[in-house]
């Protein structure tokens, strides 16, 4: 079967990307409820227990400048079944582990792991579908990372109360192992293309810092992560401080971003011939302000469910159309372009955390928001003015 993209669509593993997205999603979330049972089995405080989520995340960010050129030089596919093998063992050992620093070790070999899943995967359709396409396609990819973000947090509670954190990490490893045997059990009929001659060179990386639109869209990616992604973890305290309601309640309340998220996934293919990525992604900045401000704004809980929809909407309206263009950097190398892209977001974010507490800290809730609506429209026809000009020079 040829590995060029064609006219008709191929048959591509899209559920099982899916799949794969939301496991790799899902272990990264899943763990935020189960912290207290975790710090109970442990004798330890939370505090001490969040370590496992920064043992997962910080591996998860730093290896996908790897990470992507393995994808280019072995085949896309190969490297996800080879990475979701390695999640399902890494993962089925964090329930055998029986101390809290051993259980942080295994949590790193698992987000070392996760991190070739979900970008690799947007980079192999990159390489099967066409540009006009691509996005809508992305969207149906997406549904698996949406959904974890919806599901994550019930399973890990209902479940972790069930069937004890370590039934979770049984659960999780499971279900990557049953992907992974359909996986390879189709890899052979499916189109995977492969680049003999690349590999861990810096070649590519030169390429992306020479060629103007790929800096300035990997500098707004920058600011996505900072500006965007960034605040989200402030609002969970935020709305505990402001309304004195339940982390339960909270997280429920936060789950709502899924639906707008979701939302996304099933109008793309509307929207975006409807819209055009210049409005795509000034309409999704413009949604995520005005949704900051009503939080802001606010004097009930009440209205953050309709702002997390927003949020879950707007974000996925602007980073779909970059996260699109990502896959257009580097034909050739698509999967190292991809991957530089999720580590800059995952950069921005780091920093953005960091600055948006440091905000807080010496401005207060209100302001640091309203602060951060304000450069998220800036953000947004920044955006716009860049994709414009993309578009105008075809």
């Amino acid at each position: 079967m040829s590995d060029e993209p064609r006219d008709k669509p191929p048959a591509l593993p899209i559920t099982l990307l899916a799949a794969s997205g939301f496991l790799s999603a899902a272990c990264a979330r899943v763990i935020d409820p189960l912290l207290h049972v975790i710090a109970v089995n442990f004798s330890t405080t939370i505090s001490r227990v969040s370590i496992v989520v920064a043992a997962f995340t910080l591996p998860y960010g730093l290896l996908q400048i790897v990470l992507g050129p393995l994808g280019d030089r072995f085949g896309k596919l190969r490297v996800i079944l080879v990475a979701l093998t390695a999640f399902a063992v890494a993962t089925a050992l964090c329930a055998l582990a029986r101390s809290l620093p051993m259980l942080a070790l295994l949590r790193v070999g698992a987000g070392a792991a996760s991190a070739a899943i979900i970008p690799i995967g947007m980079a192999y359709i990159g390489d099967a579908v066409p540009y006009a396409r691509r996005q809508v396609t992305l969207s149906r990819f997406l549904n698996g990372v949406v959904l974890a973000q919806l599901l994550a947090g019930p399973i890990g509670g209902v479940f972790g109360e069930y069937l004890g954190w370590r039934g979770v990490f049984l659960l999780l490893s499971a279900g990557a192992l049953a992907v992974a045997a359909v996986l390879a059990l189709r890899i052979r009929h499916l189109p995977d293309r492969r680049n003999a001659r690349a590999g861990l060179s810096l070649a590519p990386y030169a390429a992306l810092a020479r060629h103007p639109f790929a800096r300035l869209l990997l500098l707004g990616t920058l600011f996505d992560g900072m500006l965007l992604v960034g605040c989200f973890p402030f609002l969970a305290p935020y709305m505990h401080e402001r309304f004195f309601i339940s982390y339960a309640h909270v997280g429920l309340v936060l789950a709502c971003f899924g639906l707008g998220a979701l939302a996304y996934t099933r109008l793309a293919a509307r929207l975006v011939p409807l819209l055009g990525e210049a409005n795509m992604v000034t309409i999704g900045g413009l949604m995520m302000a005005a949704a900051l401000l009503l939080a802001m704004a606010s004097g009930r809980w009440e209205p953050f469910i309709l702002v997390q929809a927003m949020l879950g909407m707007g974000f996925y309206l602007l980073h779909g159309v970059m996260q699109a263009r990502a896959t257009e950097l580097l034909p050739n190398a698509r999967a190292t372009a991809v991957s530089t892209f999720a580590f800059a977001l995952f950069i921005g974010q780091s920093l953005g955390a960091l600055g948006m507490g440091q905000l807080i800290g010496q401005l207060g809730y209100r302001t640091a928001f309203q602060l951060n609506a304000a450069a998220i429209v800036v953000l947004a026809f920044a955006l716009r003015w860049l994709m414009g000009r993309r578009e105008r020079a075809g």
